[in-house]
């Protein structure tokens, strides 16, 4: 097995970032993985990411993007939202194999719905140029793309919960309540993430406003045909550091027959190998460390109600580990390179 592959990861010295890095320096076709981070400019990579030690010895670099683009075949982008919009365009003319944005700027296509939660759009001319890479929904259609938008924690378990029901919910507006840990706010200090203010502690925030409905609109929206398709996404902090608990419930206006919630799940899933569906609804922990999504879906005796409820780990499968998982579709690898790895149970 060849490691070829040379790797540049803008904003490695967050979370995010850091878990880029764990995964890429452990990726059997990952040759080269090179650390960029404007405030961590020359520390050693152990320093800020102390789990990193084993696999590295290497330090942050910093200084223009574009001037290092020449040397790698993949960027990843793992920088605050707004950042890569004015970023983006030198990087693509210096033509790497592949540019994923693990940030919100090329997510949503749809420059009116992207007005509603984020503003006007600072660089709507390249949306055309991005695949929108939910994973284990579009697969192989990521292939030879050359620039990838990477979904939001929220909206991957989001699409991840609804997509096998776009055909069976009718003019139904599901809710979708779930629960993030801090670490989904990044690694700079906050009122919210203080671990005070968090610890033995749930809280709602962005009512009607999160950013990641966006995204899950968009997609409902596409899936369906539907233009008014509608989905509430209803977000909480929680006392965890990582994660993010999801739970959807539908309230439908004719019974489905026995079966039909649980098969659209078999039939939307059973082969994607980052999806594991489950005969109970999904502990938090049991995916905290990996980049499995672990799924549970049922509907009521009578048929007119669905529950579905997913666990995903937000820093792997809602970011970094579905940033590698885009990477190794749209390379042509196999698939699952670099994200077999379980969590650590108890966590």
């Amino acid at each position: 097995m060849t490691r070829t592959l040379a790797v540049l990861v803008a904003g490695a010295g967050g979370y995010v970032g850091g878990e880029l890095l764990r995964l890429l320096y452990q990726h059997p076709f990952v040759g080269k993985v090179t650390a960029h981070s404007r405030s961590q400019d020359s520390k050693d990579i152990a320093d800020v990411h102390p789990t990193l030690a084993p696999l590295t010895q290497d330090r942050f670099v910093a200084g223009e993007l574009a001037s290092l683009v020449g040397n790698h075949d993949v960027v990843m982008m793992a920088l605050e939202h707004g950042e890569s919009a004015g970023l983006v365009g030198p990087l693509l003319e210096k033509s790497p194999r592949l540019l994923i944005d693990l940030a919100a700027d090329f997510r949503v296509a749809d420059t009116d719905l992207y007005a509603i939660y984020y503003g006007p759009h600072k660089a709507p001319e390249l949306l055309p140029r991005f695949r929108y890479g939910l994973c284990d929904i579009v697969g192989d259609q990521l292939l030879s793309a050359t620039a990838i938008a990477a979904p939001g924690c929220f909206a991957t378990a989001a699409q991840l919960a609804l997509y096998p029901l776009r055909n069976l919910l009718g003019q139904a507006t599901p809710a979708l309540f779930a629960v993030t840990g801090s670490s989904g706010a990044g690694a700079k200090p906050r009122d919210t993430t203080h671990h005070p203010a968090r610890a033995h502690n749930l809280f709602a925030y962005s009512s009607f406003s999160h950013r990641h409905e966006a995204e899950i609109l968009g997609s409902l929206r596409a899936w369906t045909g539907r233009p008014d398709a509608m989905a509430r996404l209803i977000t909480h902090s929680g006392p965890m550091v990582r994660g993010i608990y999801l739970t959807l419930h539908a309230s439908l206006a004719d019974s489905l027959p026995k079966g039909t919630v649980e098969q659209a799940f078999v039939d939307a899933y059973a082969t994607r190998p980052l999806v594991r569906l489950l005969h109970k609804p999904p502990e938090l922990t049991h995916a905290i460390g990996s980049s499995y999504a672990l799924l549970h879906a049922c509907q009521s005796p009578d048929g007119k109600e669905i529950q579905v409820t997913i666990a995903i780990d937000n820093l792997l499968k809602g970011a970094s580990g579905q940033a590698v998982q885009a990477m190794n579709l749209a390379l042509g690898l196999p698939e699952t390179s670099g994200l077999q790895a379980v969590g650590a149970f108890p966590c």
